[in-house]
């Protein structure tokens, strides 16, 4: 059966004073929020995010369910919690957070994506990104008002225009994507793409494994100053038995304090 093997990593940054980040890795899921930068209670939306659409992917393991039809009821799941978040404690209002996921069922994969958040897959020695960002200089360079270029250095660059934010009715990016053993998938917030160059990233996802190419880009980010916190997950498909864990969670997820309700999934909750 294909699944995930890999890893991830996070860092607060050398600017910021907390991780608003949060990851999963898991075998039959991998996904990236970064809880949007200004905004109330970051690290809830980001945590609540992660952890909802994790215990929602393992509530289906085993089963052959479509992976599209499964991210989709998870973003669903998480903006209801997000939105609980808010109603409990109105100081959390215009709390939301990006979301960059991937996950396999039967064989099957589907990204879903909101926000900046970015997700790639490295085949045959090369990068291609399969996420489309969702901020106000995208928007602008796909109407021809801005270059590509110019994008990268407009100071509105990271405006996003989609998040998880407790808005049912927001719409995520859901596609298939037809992955093979030997792919390796790579999830980053922000802190990494922001300040490495798609190049360099490429360098790096060529020159070591899973493990090492992780911290590797995390090093570059923070290399290059490090303003944001930073979050990468890279992990490659493999056909192989299923295995027992259920996977890791990673930054702000970790605290229980961070999550709205950790038992608004029925199901075994994240490592």
């Amino acid at each position: 059966m294909l699944r995930f093997s890999g890893t991830g990593t996070t860092h607060v940054g050398l600017v910021r004073a907390d991780n608003e980040d949060s990851a999963f890795v898991g075998p039959d899921l991998v996904l990236v929020a970064d809880g949007v930068g200004g905004g109330a209670a970051g690290e809830v939306a980001s945590a609540t995010t992660a952890y909802v659409v994790a215990a929602t992917v393992l509530a289906e393991r085993g089963r052959d369910t479509d992976p599209g039809m499964l991210l989709r009821r998870a973003v669903l799941r998480a903006q209801e919690q997000v939105a609980r978040g808010v109603a409990l404690d109105p100081r959390r209002e215009g709390m939301a957070t990006t979301l960059t996921a991937i996950a396999a069922s039967g064989g099957r994969f589907a990204l879903v994506h909101l926000g900046d958040s970015r997700g790639f897959v490295w085949r045959d020695d090369e990068l291609v990104q399969v996420s489309r960002d969702h901020t106000w200089v995208a928007q602008a360079v796909d109407r021809g008002a801005l270059t590509e270029s110019a994008a990268r250095q407009h100071p509105w660059r990271n405006v996003v225009t989609r998040t998880v934010n407790g808005r049912t009715s927001e719409r995520a990016d859901v596609l298939p994507l037809a992955l093979r053993p030997g792919d390796r998938v790579l999830l980053a917030s922000d802190g990494l793409t922001d300040l490495v160059p798609e190049r360099e990233i490429e360098r790096l996802m060529h020159r070591y494994d899973d493990d090492t190419a992780a911290q590797a880009l995390t090093d570059a980010a923070l290399t290059r100053g490090g303003h944001d916190n930073v979050t990468v997950v890279v992990a490659s498909v493999i056909d192989a038995e299923p295995i027992a864990g259920d996977g890791t969670l990673l930054g702000a997820v970790r605290d229980p304090a961070n999550l709205v309700d950790p038992g608004a999934i029925g199901t075994s909750t994240p490592a």
